[in-house]
């Protein structure tokens, strides 16, 4: 199994929380094993091994194992996403539609890699590792996780599992300003403006390297298995000529060979280590998003409150002048909607506040995991270079020799 450099950096951290630390330091670690297939057909699944590790109170012992699917971690997404508004909920990776590749081997340990860089996240997060939800899955029998996801109801189930529906709703609002049929409610400060920006063009140039990544990756694929059909050719060759010039083909050949496997195995380390932080990347800008749509949600419904208070309180001043016997009633109603507005208000300001201390974390870490992905992509880079001319460098002489005889 091949440690990726997200997982590496995790595990550093990991490390200085283990079981072997000093009962005075809290900790929790998280890992993801063991993928199975399990079923068949349109009902066929992966499961996994969750093993947990901790001194905190809260959890059942110091050692839990439980088994989990896909689902369960959208389950855990899905909950945080609803009760942490604000927070930059970690994203899951992508569910595959197609097929053939759902249950590939490379396809199943890149989504158990990915997914225990999620619960690990979740884990180490101060805000997000106090949940309730994280410890129920982190502890729950299956037949209990199985029970919760069916239970969902209310704002969960109609809740769309995928974040960027949310955001289409916002995008569709703002399409609807545009043609006239809706007045804008949004916030005007030009700090959460540069950062929405900022976000969009982030987005966008993530992608774009990620596919470009992709491509290198296919290259990489495609060269080694280019040389390894040559190779193949040219050890035939020799296996003709049987004197020094078959000699000199058949090493040849298995050179190409040799160097085969090294481009296969260098597409693999781009694939973990390069194009797979920055797919993960992309989901998390896309998560961000969810947020800005979640925070737009927030200042629309304070607005939209405060302007109701100022007609209320007006109503209610016109039945206390007139002295109606419908002031007490009109008092009750506007001390009701006074109390969901400062609640309102104190939810936004809670996800502005949130926002503020999350944007922070997260330029910090990306600027760390970008750097180590980038630097590793180079030094990689330069070790086939340096390989590959090592080895046909090797050949030349004796190739001179043929040609000279």
């Amino acid at each position: 199994m091949i440690t990726t450099l997200m997982e590496q950096q995790r595990s550093v951290t990991a490390s200085s929380q283990s079981p072997r630390s000093p009962s005075s330091q809290p900790y929790l670690s998280v890992s993801v094993t063991d993928p199975v297939k399990l079923g068949n057909g349109v009902q066929a699944y992966v499961s996994y091994r969750v093993i947990t590790r901790t001194n905190l109170p809260e959890y059942q012992g110091p050692e839990k194992i439980v088994i989990r699917r896909y689902s369960d971690f959208i389950w855990l997404r899905d909950r945080l996403f609803e009760k942490y508004k604000g927070i930059f909920i970690p994203p899951l990776p992508e569910k595959s539609a197609v097929e053939k590749f759902r249950f590939s081997a490379e396809f199943i340990e890149m989504r158990r890699q990915a997914l225990d860089i999620f619960v690990n996240r979740v884990a180490s997060h101060h805000e997000l590792q106090q949940s309730e939800d994280l410890r129920t899955f982190l502890q729950a029998d299956e037949e209990t996780m199985e029970r919760l996801r069916s239970q969902e109801t209310g704002i969960f189930k109609k809740k769309p599992s995928d974040f960027m529906q949310i955001f289409k709703d916002v995008q569709s609002k703002v399409s609807d300003v545009v043609l006239g049929k809706e007045k804008p409610v949004e916030e005007s400060n030009p700090e959460y403006e540069k950062l929405k920006h900022y976000i969009f063009e982030l987005e966008n140039h993530l992608a774009e390297a990620q596919k470009h990544a992709y491509r290198l990756v296919k290259r990489h694929r495609e060269l080694g298995q280019s040389l390894s059909d040559f190779g193949k050719a040219v050890k035939l060759l020799g296996a003709c000529e049987g004197n020094s010039l078959g000699m000199a083909f058949s090493e040849l050949g298995a050179k190409a060979e040799t160097l085969s496997v090294k481009l296969q195995k260098e597409a693999h380390q781009i694939l973990m280590n390069f194009e797979e932080p920055l797919k993960d990347y992309v989901r998390a800008v896309q998560s961000i998003k969810a947020t800005i749509a979640e925070r737009a949600n927030a200042f629309r419904r304070h607005c939209e409150l405060a302007e109701t208070i100022k007609l209320k309180e007006i109503n209610l001043n016109k039945l206390s002048l007139i002295r109606s016997d419908r002031v007490g009633e009109a008092e009750m109603e506007y001390n009701e909607l006074k109390a969901e507005s400062d609640e309102a208000t104190q939810t936004f300001e809670t996800i502005v506040r949130l926002m503020n201390e999350e944007i922070v974390c997260f330029q910090e870490q990306k600027t760390l995991d970008m750097g180590t992905a980038f630097h590793q992509f180079a030094k990689g880079q330069a070790r086939l270079a340096n390989g590959i001319a090592d080895a046909w460098r090797s050949l030349l002489p004796k190739l001179e020799s043929c040609s000279s005889s």
